[in-house]
């Protein structure tokens, strides 16, 4: 018998933007359910409940479409939050394609929902539903976040300025309420004037700072936060302001126990193939955050994820250290077992001074010459995520996309020394951690062996220790 998946989706669909909420230790993971059907469905909620992000409860269905007619055909993101009085409050975002505004663009509208059961069914209210108000695109008008400050309830909406250069109107627009139900527009809560739009809004407090997390809709796609000293900031970027990297997406948090973590999906590629374009949903993924003391945070996997595998695999590598002395060339080690579909691998490459690269071979061929790569650039200071071979344009040795570099890359600090690797895979998802700060997922759906390998090239560099588990 398997083990459970480590990353959810439901098995007849896939995870759209997540909508996180602890309560009495479990966390509702209700998420926009797309089944990719042709035509649209519409677009419901469905919820998963987890109370250590290894074992997964399926409920099925949360919110329902309202129908092909209603205005909530598609249930976009929003949030849940409960009154004083019990009573939990959902928000969600409601469209039609065929309902437009006057800018000929369909409507986007804030929805309104209410529990008593406990979190389970939704009275909607749609005397409750509004539209963007003047001065706003009423087709950008969306992800309603609502939170308490300590004197009034904030609703956050991703939104646009009516006027202003195309590209640079993106605003997170701010109402105010003290009964949950009227809401009244005040001044916007972030106004940077630089991205389409900022999707998924998400504040909350941590100690002394504030964090403003969302997801960039622009000219590149991934989760960004910001940090201040109050909720009314200046909203300020700490020296590296991602959560992850292009395929990880519209990530959400949650708090348990002083804990934070952050809910995204890590996206499939068109076609199952590593050349697709990246798609809207996939996967669920959860990283947790670990905040420092200047405000800023780092990203790794929960120590519940890393703690459920226990069963011991061999990696196929000779017993550490292994040395390798690439100094004016390239050198590897290329184990000599075939891993299984899914397993957590804990590694600690001790890197010397002026090393070019240094890195792990994954679901590699038995001579190493094609896999996925996760390498570490010191002198850039930074980990990408690339695969060889590239794509193949022509007959010729030159017609490959050379000029590619790689397919991801994420900032890291890797001084001379020793720094930890963890890397998750099941299946086509990869998830890399370095240091237990800097997190980078991604897919490889190409499986040229299923070998790993340990490689450095320009300097010397020693895997001093390595782990390989699996789940039971």
């Amino acid at each position: 018998m398997s083990a459970a998946p480590v990353f959810f989706r439901p098995g007849d669909g896939w995870v759209g933007d997540v909508i996180p909420f602890q309560h009495d230790g479990v966390f509702h993971l209700w998420f926009l359910y797309d089944d990719r059907a042709v035509p649209k469905n519409g677009m419901p909620w469905h919820l998963v409940t987890t109370s250590d992000f290894v074992h997964f409860t399926h409920h099925g269905e949360a919110v329902p479409s309202g129908g092909p007619d209603a205005e909530d055909f598609n249930v976009y993101t929003g949030s849940v939050v409960v009154a004083p009085d019990g009573t939990a409050h959902l928000f969600s975002t409601a469209q039609n394609p065929d309902r437009h505004g006057p800018d000929g663009r369909p409507l986007q509208l804030v929805a309104h929902a209410t529990s008593d059961d406990g979190l389970t069914a939704w009275t909607k209210h749609p005397d409750l539903t509004f539209g963007a108000p003047d001065g706003y695109e009423p087709g950008d008008w969306r992800d309603p976040f609502v939170f308490h400050d300590g004197g009034a309830w904030r609703m956050l909406v991703a939104a646009r300025h009516a006027d202003g250069p195309e590209r640079r109107r993106g605003t997170i627009a701010q109402l105010t309420s003290t009964d949950l139900a009227t809401w009244t527009p005040t001044a916007p809560f972030w106004d940077p004037r630089r991205y389409i739009t900022h999707e998924c809004p998400d504040v909350f407090r941590w100690g002394d700072w504030w964090y403003l997390v969302y997801s960039e809709f622009s000219d590149a796609f991934c989760t960004r936060y910001r940090v201040a000293r109050s909720v009314d900031g200046p909203w300020l970027v700490p020296d590296h302001d991602t959560v992850d990297g292009r395929a990880f997406y519209a990530a959400k948090t949650a708090e348990r126990d002083g804990r934070r973590f952050f809910f995204g999906w890590i996206a499939t590629r068109e076609g199952d193939t590593d050349d697709g374009p990246w798609q809207w949903a996939g996967t669920m993924s959860v990283l947790e955050a670990d905040q420092h003391a200047d405000g800023s945070l780092t990203f790794r996997l929960p120590d519940e994820v890393v703690a459920s595998f226990t069963e011991s695999v061999d990696a196929g590598l000779p017993a550490g250290p292994v040395q390798l002395d690439a100094l004016d060339r390239f050198a590897q080690v290329v184990g000599d077992t075939d891993l299984p579909d899914a397993f957590l691998l804990s590694a600690e490459i001790d890197i010397e001074p002026g090393t070019e690269e240094v890195g792990l071979l994954l679901r590699a061929t038995a001579d190493g010459d094609e896999a996925g790569v996760i390498r570490l650039e010191p002198r850039r200071n930074r980990v990408v995520f690339d695969r060889w071979p590239r794509t193949i344009t022509g007959g010729e040795q030159w017609q490959i996309s050379g000029d590619v570099p790689f397919a991801l890359e994420r900032p890291c600090d890797l001084g001379p020394g020793i720094h930890r690797l963890e890397v998750l895979v099941e299946g086509d998802i990869l998830v890399a951690v370095i240091d237990r700060r800097v997190s980078l997922s991604t897919r490889l759906y190409r499986r040229a062996g299923e070998r790993i390998g340990f490689f450095a090239n320009g300097g010397r560099a020693a895997l001093a220790s390595i782990d390989l588990n699996r789940r039971l």
